[in-house]
């Protein structure tokens, strides 16, 4: 840590922060340090006084700049002699629930919901084909037997449903191998999906959407990309045409 420690002083200089809007302009530019690998997880940064010194304000200015960082979850605070602020690693659950959190924000139509979702699943499937592995791909099928094994009740559990479409749709999202579709899907997951749970509040869908999903899980394990597309349309065409009907309602 000493060494890390040592890299940041030597290479990590700030500008003096603008006046009126100091502890902003410092949040700023700590959080463009971060994101342009200036700053590494496990970096302390410069001491509260040495900051002072170089964003030329007061410590009241830096400590507030702080308790925002800690807030978004960008750095720790410690105590003691080898104390201070250091970067911390993010956090697969925080990114996720803050995307989903900003999409809640910008009342996004189910319709917009629904299209972004079509075709990230599309590349999604294709990258899970070629990428997943065969103990993923039994995986997902298994997922699918459980979920039509969780609706053929005569009273679904609701919670237990949505906890398996949702254990699906992560799975594969997992198995593309890039963390970026896992995060996003997540954050779709994290109380705004697609609007799935609509599917399996009626008893016509539940039972099509089901079937479905098995087809689909088969398909991945098979290898089949173009008859996996065509059953991920079919998902989200019985989805918008579920949704239309509960609007006429």
């Amino acid at each position: 840590m000493e060494t890390s420690e040592k890299n940041v002083k030597n290479t990590i200089i700030f500008e003096p922060a603008r006046v009126g809007r100091a502890s902003e302009n410092i949040i700023l530019q700590i959080e463009a340090a971060i994101l342009q690998g200036r700053i590494k997880p496990g970096d302390r940064l410069p001491s509260e006084r040495e900051l002072q010194l170089q964003f030329g304000t007061g410590r009241g200015v830096v400590r507030e700049a702080f308790r925002v960082l800690q807030q978004k979850d960008l750095i720790e605070v410690k105590k003691g002699a080898r104390g201070g602020a250091f970067i911390k690693q993010a956090d697969v659950a925080n990114v996720s629930a803050s995307l989903a959190l900003f999409l809640k924000q910008k009342n996004i139509s189910p319709e917009q919901t629904i299209e972004f979702r079509e075709s990230m699943d599309q590349a999604i499937a294709v990258l899970a084909i070629a990428r997943g592995s065969r103990n993923d791909k039994a995986r997902l099928v298994d997922l699918a037997f459980q979920l039509e094994e969780a609706v053929e009740v005569d009273v679904p559990e609701q919670e237990r449903v949505s906890a398996i479409d949702r254990d699906l749709n992560i799975l594969l999202a997992s198995m593309t191998g890039n963390p970026v579709y896992e995060w996003v899907m997540r954050a779709m997951q994290a109380g705004f999906s697609s609007h799935d749970y609509a599917l399996y509040e009626d008893v016509q869908f539940r039972s099509m959407i089901v079937s479905n999903w098995k087809a689909t899980a088969r398909e991945i394990a098979a290898g089949e990309p173009v008859k996996t597309a065509t059953l991920i349309s079919f998902h989200y065409k019985l989805l918008r045409q579920c949704i239309e009907e509960k609007n006429e309602e």
